[in-house]
């Protein structure tokens, strides 16, 4: 990788789970009642044939990961446990009130926080009371986030009777130097324990979570894990960067000094390695920072281009509506998106109201739906069209103007009112997103919002 393209790429850019991304939404314009009546639109639109997802967030960590930047409540009593879920299902039971119909479930993903700090027990009691009030669709996929420290087996055996082919395991890195400075001490043992686990019990994909730029680590360590890592060969990979932002209120981001971490040339080595390792173990790079096997789902839906990206990551399907249910969770209705409050004390007074827990959103704009578009194209199947499905826009011009320079060198190709990014260009996706962002472009951040793109 040339340095100097690092340096000059090397900016604080969006992930685009989202387009607008939350910085830019317009909160002014925004209202609980629009964002029910987006859902509804939605729902009524695609619930019969598509279906819903759900994301349900579940905040509670007995301990502290100084690596990461979700919303989280630490806490080692477990008592916290049934009224979270009494919440969560109060909140499900007002969404399924605005519907005519039974919801019926396409995607479910349990993330957080860490879902196995939850009993058993409790998440059968959520899960079940989840169904009581939807159908499943036909080819519906359950997934959730293991802690490979605190899942047990009785956890993976639990969450596959009630549905759960998918599970995928924090990582991060076994060296246990970069474990320290994370606070995330866990040895290979462990991951190797439940991913044999649930390989046995009969789960379809295993993933692994792979972070590399994190305080003290090396293209050694990057080595170790991955050579680790191939010995129980998951299914699908997230080998991402670390994003530092200890800006972020609540934020666990001080268990190092920023001279602890490796520097963006280091950072882009370690990926360009990364990336060479998994290839030779038969990973096919399907996405930003996402690597699969040829057998596991999302490589087949990167192939037959059915691959979506939401706030969840990348899925293998898309549903139209997408809602949140917990604390500061995001829903999404393709039309709007709407974000739930972020402490549990508000969460949980709202819900005593009957009240939605939604504080802040955006509702889409025309604009905003055509560059949602082509950001998911890029993202997705790291190619886009300006003149496909009416989805030209005024500042094409000005886009292209931009693209050219990355064309230039040797990030893209521009032939026929599309673009099409380049292997050279697939770590840069990020850039080439932004220059679709006109949001971004016609307000550009005095503060740093965003972690670096590289």
């Amino acid at each position: 990788m040339c340095f100097s393209l690092v340096n000059k790429y090397n900016v604080a850019g969006p992930r685009y789970t989202s387009y607008p991304t939350v910085p830019y939404w317009n909160k002014a314009l925004f209202s609980v009642k629009q964002w029910k009546q987006t859902l509804i639109q939605a729902f009524n639109e695609s619930n019969n044939t598509e279906g819903i997802s759900l994301y349900i967030h579940l905040p509670f960590c007995e301990s502290l990961c100084t690596f990461c930047g979700c919303n989280k409540r630490i806490t080692k009593r477990h008592e916290v446990e049934i009224p979270y879920i009494q919440a969560v299902l109060k909140e499900w039971s007002l969404y399924c009130k605005l519907f005519d119909q039974k919801p019926m479930i396409k995607e479910l993903h349990l993330g957080g926080g860490t879902p196995t700090f939850f009993s058993p027990e409790n998440l059968t009691l959520l899960i079940n009371g989840i169904k009581h009030k939807a159908t499943l669709a036909k080819h519906y996929e359950f997934s959730f986030e293991g802690h490979p420290n605190n899942t047990t087996k009785i956890h993976l055996q639990t969450l596959f009777d009630l549905g759960f082919k998918r599970v995928s395991f924090g990582v991060q890195d076994y060296n246990p130097i970069v474990q320290k400075a994370i606070h995330r001490l866990q040895p290979f043992e462990n991951v190797k324990r439940v991913t044999e686990q649930a390989r046995t019990i009969g789960y379809t994909s295993i993933g692994h979570d792979i972070i590399f730029g994190l305080p003290f680590q090396t293209e050694v360590h990057v080595i170790e894990t991955i050579k680790k890592t191939k010995q129980l060969l998951p299914d699908r990979i997230a080998f991402y960067s670390y994003a530092h932002v200890p800006w972020i209120k609540g934020n666990g981001q001080r268990g190092f000094e920023d001279s602890d971490l490796p520097t963006p040339s280091m950072k882009q080595n370690q990926y360009q390695l990364g990336k060479r390792l998994l290839a030779e173990a038969g990973y096919y790079d399907i996405g930003m920072d996402h690597f699969a096997l040829k057998t596991d789902a999302l490589y087949i839906a990167s192939k037959t281009e059915t691959m979506h990206r939401n706030f969840m990551g990348y899925t293998a399907s898309k549903t139209k509506a997408m809602i949140g249910l917990g604390v500061s969770s995001i829903s999404d209705s393709w039309y709007a998106f709407a974000q739930n409050v972020k402490t549990l004390e508000d969460y949980y007074l709202l819900l005593d109201n009957n009240t939605i827990p939604v504080f802040r959103g955006h509702i889409l704009s025309k604009e905003d739906l055509i560059i949602r578009q082509h950001i998911l194209n890029l993202m997705c199947h790291f190619k886009t069209s300006w003149m496909a499905n009416g989805l030209y826009f005024e500042d094409v011009p000005e886009v292209v103007m931009k693209l050219k320079e990355m064309q230039e060198d040797g990030l893209l190709k521009i032939e026929l009112n599309q673009i099409f990014i380049t292997e050279k260009g697939k770590p840069f996706v990020r850039n080439i997103c932004m220059a679709f962002d006109l949001l971004l472009q016609r307000n550009k951040p005095e503060i740093q919002l965003f972690s670096m793109t590289i």
